[in-house]
């Protein structure tokens, strides 16, 4: 029965996707500037032959809504086309770039989770303690602080004056990594490359501390409401009466209705992160999907900002649907 709502509710996102596709087409069109113009800013003096030549390789020089339609055709076939400043298929440029930015949103969320998730529970546990006010300003510290910001104080302190880690990149050149998956932190395990394996959680500490820090302030905070409003509530009360220990009455019985609405906080933060992060990864110098998004926004590139976008709408898409099928699993009694 799970499976069937799953199925039935990606094949539901099918619209959305589309109208997602639609917008974004109409958008980047209404974009000024002009692809051809960028290139040839790029390359020199360029004939009007030439100049008409590459309008029509690339379809500019048909109807808007022709264009729409032969875009859509590309995708019911598969088919995000080729970008119009790196002559490559889309979708292998996304697929050359995804990995980098799912390991650095799976390092900020690990980094988020390890903080957020302490905080809250000891916050709520002594409500209005010198604990809890320290612990919820620092969070609101967390929210208030743009990540770029905090990035580029990461910078100067860890990387500039004490020297203690890298400033950009993913690895170091030296570090003879072979890769697998492209995800380097799991490349390294799977060859026994504990060289590269250092290298590449060092580099990837800053850009996860700096992503994740406005995400650990979030869950810290949602996850105190939550667990202060299960902690007054009557089977928390009778679980008490009954003798139970406070940490048994804290982590089974109260923490596991608390944790709700906590997942849907992180789960559509976990869309955030992977498609947020395009500052972040400017910043760190880090070669994933968002910094090809910008260096393609500035180019006009319409066919890679247009297919990058259709990524992150599909994975916000399949957080929200994770977090409907963890529902089932922290409380039964939830329907799909």
């Amino acid at each position: 029965m799970r499976l069937i709502k799953i199925t039935e509710r990606l094949l539901a996102a099918i619209p959305l996707m589309i109208g997602v596709a639609v917008v974004v087409f109409i958008f980047m069109r209404l974009t000024p500037g002009d692809p051809v113009d960028v290139m040839m800013g790029q390359g020199g003096a360029v004939s009007e032959g030439e100049v008409e030549r590459l309008r029509a390789e690339f379809n500019l020089d048909k109807p808007i809504h022709e264009q729409l339609l032969l875009f859509l055709g590309g995708l019911a076939r598969g088919d995000m086309g080729n970008s119009f400043s790196r002559q490559l298929p889309v979708a292998k440029l996304i697929g050359e770039r995804l990995p980098a930015t799912i390991e650095l949103a799976l390092g900020a969320m690990f980094f988020a989770l390890l903080i957020a998730f302490p905080i809250g529970i000891l916050s709520a546990v002594k409500q209005n303690s010198t604990v809890d006010r320290v612990s919820m300003g620092t969070a609101f510290l967390g929210i208030s602080m743009p990540s770029f910001w905090l990035g580029i104080v990461l910078i100067m302190l860890f990387s500039v004056r004490l020297r203690w880690l890298p400033v950009q990149g993913r690895i170091d050149y030296d570090a003879g990594l072979q890769t697998v998956t492209g995800f380097y932190v799991l490349d390294s395990l799977l060859t026994g490359n504990m060289a590269a394996l250092r290298s590449s959680i060092r580099h990837l500490i800053l850009p996860s501390i700096a992503l994740g820090a406005g995400v650990a302030a979030i869950v810290a905070r949602v996850l105190r409401s939550s667990l202060l409003e299960a902690l007054r509530s009557d089977y928390v009360k009778l679980a008490r009466a009954k003798g139970a220990s406070e940490n048994r009455v804290v982590m089974k019985h109260a923490l596991r209705n608390a944790l709700i609405p906590t997942v849907t906080v992180v789960g559509l933060q976990v869309g955030v992160l992977l498609g947020g992060n395009m500052i972040i990864e400017t910043v760190f110098g880090w070669p994933g999907l968002g910094r090809l998004v910008v260096d393609s926004i500035f180019n006009r590139d319409f066919p890679l900002v247009q297919g990058a976008v259709l990524v992150y709408a599909f994975t916000f898409i399949i957080a929200n649907l994770a977090v409907d099928v963890l529902y089932t699993f922290l409380n039964p009694k939830i329907e799909m």
